[in-house]
């Protein structure tokens, strides 16, 4: 027989995987621009959008609020948080710091397995351009992306130093996404990119951690003009 604590256990797992759910599908839904900066997120159509009700709801956008996507107005709810130039060198800028710190101690800690992963993932972004769709190459460029630079950063063996890329990257979304939009349909972008990451695979295997760490930073910094353009168009200062 069922005791009431693992009743109310079994009772609050469903609840647990809807806001989970509703975290994720909204999250995605803001980063690619769904909804607009400092737009107001109305609970009724929430509930209507992602057929949830308020309190997943709630438990998502609480979740959201820490990642600084979604903010919460006192009283009157939630809206998306603003984006601006400022917010933009900052992140991009505290990132390229973080990643260059954490492949110098990839490149002293690395094992052979991980210089794999780095070449496996490499090569995998590589052939990302045989995928056919427009919305494929998109979404297919982005995970493979994610993964190779997730391959070098696991080098570090430093869960801390991971849990902060992690949180700077989700930061970074919106304003990446901005710069997919603009450029990953393009071939020339495409061969540029591709090139700086054999660049990065090569010093890396080569072990040369102060190169590798300016590469990586350079590299990382490359879409902040073309994001800067997309924001002043929009009149986001």
């Amino acid at each position: 027989m069922e005791t009431a604590r693992e009743i109310a256990m079994e009772t609050e797992a469903p609840r647990q995987n809807l806001a989970i759910n509703a975290y994720r599908t909204l999250k995605h839904d803001i980063i690619r621009g769904r909804y607009a900066p400092e737009e107001k997120l109305l609970m009724s159509r929430l509930k209507e959008r992602y057929g949830v009700s308020t309190g997943p709801l709630r438990e998502a956008l609480s979740q959201l609020v820490a990642d600084r996507l979604v903010v919460a107005i006192s009283q009157r709810g939630y809206r998306v948080a603003a984006m601006s130039l400022a917010e933009l060198n900052d992140i991009y800028d505290a990132r390229a710091q973080l990643e260059g710190l954490i492949l110098r101690l990839a490149i002293e800690r690395g094992d052979d397995d991980w210089e794999a992963a780095v070449v496996a993932t490499a090569h995998r972004l590589a052939k990302v351009t045989e995928i056919s769709s427009p919305d494929e190459l998109l979404d297919g460029w982005d995970f493979r992306h994610k993964a190779f630079h997730t391959a070098i950063a696991s080098g570090c063996n430093s869960p801390h130093l991971l849990q902060m890329r992690d949180t700077l990257f989700d930061q970074v979304e919106r304003y990446r996404h901005l710069w997919l939009q603009e450029t990953v349909m393009s071939s020339d972008a495409l061969e540029l990119k591709r090139q700086e990451h054999a660049a990065l695979v090569e010093v890396i295997l080569a072990r040369d951690a102060e190169r590798a760490a300016v590469l990586m930073r350079d590299h990382l910094m490359t879409p902040v003009p073309i994001i800067t353009r997309v924001l002043e168009a929009r009149g986001m200062r």
